[in-house]
């Protein structure tokens, strides 16, 4: 895993809200962030919308992180559609042009595999990652294992991110998969509507204590569709919790370089 100087992996595996629209940055070494995406053939705008960040600002930027969910199901590598097809060509290119692009596993992707990964031109990460980013010690992750508080999630997580289960379901006719995956979407949105709006967000100790743990004065993370920069005070000192917002109406980028960080939402 080849990442540059300024991104060492260091080990593997109240709030201020942005509310502004900000243009791209020009002549600045960047290391741009983004999650949860959702991409679906029935969103081709948001689709367009996410090639053009590729081919425009991405291009220019010392490397892109896919912290989760860029596919709203991804049901094994060994399904062909034009979507993914066109997404990992625009991946491809950006890789083959000299800006890394490094993805890591959220909770409707998480199948997603060696197979795309190689062919899209990105690496998979382990999850969580630490990196000494700019000289800041940062940690990221998708951020749906800090959602402690949803039980009923935790338990679907636990079972579908087991290494038995995923080589089983992978086995299955592909006919079979799309029902088991689309009953578990149906489910998934009954859920998300029903359940209480705190435990649908990260629990605060889970996030303490997985800073305590990695060591780290900064962390990202996508999941809750909730972009905010959260300033704490730990027992080690300041620190921040970032999270990235989603692609649904507007789009989402964490940019950070040596001077400044900027969580700002995209003009679609």
């Amino acid at each position: 895993m080849a990442f540059s100087p300024a991104q060492r992996p260091v080990a593997p595996e109240r709030h201020h809200n942005p509310g502004y629209w900000c243009n791209i940055r020009a002549n600045a070494v960047t290391t741009l962030f983004i999650s949860d995406l959702h991409l679906q053939p029935g969103r081709q705008e948001i689709t367009r919308h996410f090639l053009q960040f590729l081919a425009k600002e991405a291009s220019g930027a010392e490397s892109l992180y896919v912290l989760g969910d860029l596919f709203e199901i991804w049901i094994g590598d060994d399904v062909d559609t034009s979507l993914a097809r066109e997404v990992g060509t625009a991946l491809r290119s950006l890789s083959d042009n000299g800006t890394p692009v490094y993805f890591m596993h959220g909770n409707r992707d998480f199948l997603l595999g060696d197979v795309y990964a190689e062919m899209s031109g990105m690496t998979l990460l382990p999850q969580p990652l630490k990196l000494d980013l700019y000289g800041v010690s940062t940690l990221l992750m998708h951020g749906d294992s800090l959602c402690i508080d949803d039980i009923e999630y935790q338990q679907f997580r636990t079972m579908v991110r087991d290494p038995a289960w995923q080589e089983h379901f992978l086995k299955l006719p592909l006919d079979q998969r799309q029902t088991m995956a689309a009953q578990a979407r149906d489910a998934s949105d009954t859920h998300t509507a029903s359940a209480a709006m705190e435990i649908m967000d990260v629990n605060q100790q889970a996030v303490e204590d997985v800073m305590a743990q990695y060591d780290v004065s900064r962390l990202i993370h996508g999941h809750t569709h909730r972009p905010a920069i959260h300033r704490l005070s730990l027992s080690r000192g300041s620190a921040e919790r970032i999270v990235l917002g989603d692609w649904y109406q507007q789009g989402s980028v964490l940019r950070i370089d040596r001077d400044q960080c900027d969580l700002a939402q995209l003009r679609l």
